[in-house]
Order: C-alpha cells, then structure tokens, then sequence
C-alpha cells in the first residue's frame, strides 16, 4: 500500500482507539467531564459536540496521519515509527490538554490529563505501527 493510504489506515485505528478510550474515560466520570464538548471547544466549535466531534475524528483520519508522514524523517524519536507516532500525538496532547480542558481544576484535572495522554500516545503507537507495517508491504 502506498504511504498516504497506509497512513491513513493507521490514522483511522488510531482514531477508532482513541475514541474508545475517551468514551470509557467520559462514562467512568458519569459524563462530569463532557468530553464531547472538550473535543468541540479543542476544535473551536463550543456548544456544537456533534459537529466538533466530526472535525476531531475527519482530522485524526486524514490531517494528522498525512502531516505526520511529511514530517517522518524529521521526527527525533527512535526508527520505529510506532515510537515516533507516539512522540508525535504527544505533541498534539499538549494543545489538547491546553485548549480542551476548559474549568476543570483538581484531582479530575489530573485523571483527564493522565487519561488523555495515555489515549494520544495509544493513538500514535497504532498510527505508526499499521503504516509501518502496511507501508512495507509495497512492492
């Protein structure tokens, strides 16, 4: 497979992953965090979950899987490329983290951080690993 595709596979298991951890993150917090709508401000559309969540999901997809193979040779970690999608979604965890955590303070603050680094760097790790290992597949 070429390497846009197989990056965008890798974009699309890694969203399906990440969205299944934010949600069990969102239902073990009985919805006190509102996710959703961190994702909606996180992509500048407050008050507009759904669509905010569409734009999150279509640039995990598309967006950063592409830019993420743009900037592949120039990524610091390690040459696995699971390792160096890892370093690159803990990039945009940091902007997450920022924009999206809105009012929350204390100890729920902690578990959204931990939790929400955890499901970017399981994002990362299966972005660069299913392109690595369908990239290697072409003749």
């Amino acid at each position: 497979m070429n390497r846009p595709l197989s990056a965008i596979a890798g974009g699309a298991a890694g969203m399906a992953l990440l969205s299944v951890m934010l949600v069990m993150f969102e239902v073990e917090t009985r919805s006190q965090i509102g996710l959703f709508d961190v994702i909606a401000r996180f992509v500048g559309l407050p008050g507009q979950t759904a669509l905010g969540f569409i734009l999150f999901a279509l640039a995990g997809i598309f967006a950063w899987p592409l830019l993420f193979i743009s900037l592949e040779n120039y990524l610091p970690l390690w040459p696995d490329p699971a390792v160096r999608g890892m370093g690159f979604a803990a990039a945009f965890w940091v902007g997450f983290i920022i924009l999206g955590r809105g009012s929350l303070s204390g100890p729920i603050l902690i578990m959204y951080g931990i939790t929400t680094l955890l499901a970017h760097l399981a994002y990362g790790f299966t972005l660069g690993a299913v392109y690595a290992r369908l990239s290697e597949e072409s003749p």
